[in-house]
């Protein structure tokens, strides 16, 4: 998820404009994100820097230190009207919850998470993840037959019934049949390392997004709207549609012209569906296209 990221610092990234959809929204929807937006030549930013990056460090991954430096990205400074350094912001679920200006003390920095529920952070053992089908080897979710993939998914774990990981690719394949409820007890059931692997994250993104359509109209009907375009309400439903059928293309469109003509409604549903769509997307070349898209109508 990282741009320029330094070994000696753990947690901590430099976000540039072009990555700061992927690498601070996206990722608030998993781990909360602390911006901070700093200038070489602020004297209070060298104060508060080191303590934030000891933070990010003494945290073990509770949280992500996103720095972002206001003179080389000017773009990203003026979208969050930022008017003197250090500012610091505080992301979760894609929204700012809070901020402040200045430097504070390590103390009222660790009040600070607190109050936001982001608590120090067991260390992680390294190699517990080892997870199959990451960073874009699967194919992509409209080359995948769903029932014949349910079929390969019981098979396998008919013949090793207590493998976890071999349950994970079981809900897996049950959201992509429709069958949310045996898919969400099936992941309830994962040990923690399973929990945060991302073919967990994409079947939960698939149940949250199923859960969004309610009594919506089917299909059809919605694409066969005159309006539509006019209506959020539909645009998001036909969205949820197209994209639970294995439709991503037709989905991320719909969502895109939901950003572009209803920024606002639902207290910017389109945005936070977009970034919830992106993981339930299996073609990276897809993902990166309307990643760069809604960043153009962002920033």
């Amino acid at each position: 998820m990282t741009t320029d990221t330094n070994d000696s610092k753990p947690n901590v990234i430099d976000v540039t404009t072009e990555r700061f959809q992927q690498d601070v929204l996206e990722a608030s929807m998993n781990t909360p994100v602390l911006v901070d937006f700093w200038a070489t030549w602020c004297g209070p930013c060298k104060s508060l820097g080191p303590i934030l990056e000891k933070l990010a460090a003494d945290y073990n991954g509770a949280f992500t230190l996103a720095k972002v430096d206001v003179d080389k990205e000017q773009q990203l400074a003026g979208y969050f009207q930022i008017r003197s350094v250090p500012t610091v912001m505080l992301l979760k679920d894609g929204q700012i919850v809070d901020g402040f200006p200045g430097a504070l003390p390590e103390g009222e920095l660790r009040k600070f998470l607190s109050q936001h529920g982001v608590e120090p952070a067991a260390p992680q053992l390294a190699g517990v993840d080892g997870a199959a089908g990451v960073d874009g080897d699967e194919a992509p979710a409209d080359n995948i037959d769903p029932q014949a993939e349910l079929a390969r998914a019981q098979a396998a774990l008919a013949a090793k019934p207590d493998d976890a990981a071999l349950k994970l690719d079981l809900a897996l394949a049950l959201t992509r049949t429709g069958d949310f409820e045996q898919a969400k007890r099936l992941l309830d059931a994962l040990p923690a390392n399973l929990a945060t692997d991302e073919r967990a994250q994409n079947a939960q993104a698939r149940i949250e997004l199923a859960s969004e359509i309610g009594n919506a109209p089917d299909l059809p009907s919605l694409r066969g709207r005159g309006d539509l375009d006019n209506d959020p309400i539909a645009l998001h439903q036909l969205a949820l549609r197209e994209l639970l059928e294995g439709n991503s293309e037709a989905g991320l469109e719909r969502l895109l012209t939901m950003l572009s003509k209803h920024r606002a409604h639902g207290d910017g549903l389109a945005q936070k569906t977009l970034i919830r769509a992106f993981r339930i997307v299996d073609d990276p070349a897809l993902v990166s296209r309307y990643r760069r898209r809604m960043s153009t109508l962002l920033f």
